[in-house]
């Protein structure tokens, strides 16, 4: 039977055993729900377009996308971005600390993990060019979107230069140092 037996494992002082994955894989599966696992209908997803909609108004609203907060920014000019970027941190970390301490699950009752984060130099040569990108475009990832819905169509270009970095960083990933 092909692919079912594609991991072995190996005790001590006794012969290989067979592992059937594919079993325990489906064994996990009916254990607990992941919404991952679920094949939902096409307009499942119209929840996730309101509430990107609704992003995108308050990204608008608040002067997130501009390209000249942004440039205020990196030149030091204006506290707005700081405040913005500073206040998501707080919400951020509040969050976080709300999950751990009441051990908030899942709306399938999954309990959430947070694992500890290994920090490597990749992150700082990763962030420095993320940075050096969104100070020349005026774009961060995030409200890409709302600037080409504000009618900022020349965003899609940087849309696109990111959807096409992101395919390189995937397909280069293992050789590079991690």
């Amino acid at each position: 039977m092909p692919g079912v037996f594609n991991k072995i494992s190996v005790e001590t002082n006794t012969a290989p055993t067979f592992v059937d994955t594919d079993y325990e894989a489906r064994a996990q599966d009916t254990m607990c729900i992941n919404e991952s696992h679920l094949q939902h209908k096409w307009y499942h997803n119209l929840k996730y377009a309101a509430v990107g909609i609704l992003f995108g108004i308050a990204f608008t609203k608040a002067e997130v996308i501009s390209w000249f907060r942004i440039q205020e920014m990196f030149r030091l000019q204006s506290f707005h971005m700081y405040g913005v970027i500073g206040t998501a941190i707080v919400v951020g970390m509040l969050s976080v600390w709300l999950i751990k301490k009441f051990k908030v699950k899942t709306i399938y009752g999954e309990a959430i993990e947070f694992h500890p984060k290994k920090f490597n130099k990749g992150q700082i040569y990763g962030g420095l060019i993320f940075g050096l990108g969104w100070a020349m475009t005026g774009a961060c990832p995030g409200p890409l979107f709302a600037q080409i819905g504000a009618g900022f169509l020349v965003i899609a270009v940087v849309l696109l230069s990111a959807v096409a970095g992101t395919w390189v960083y995937g397909y280069f990933r293992e050789r590079l140092p991690h």
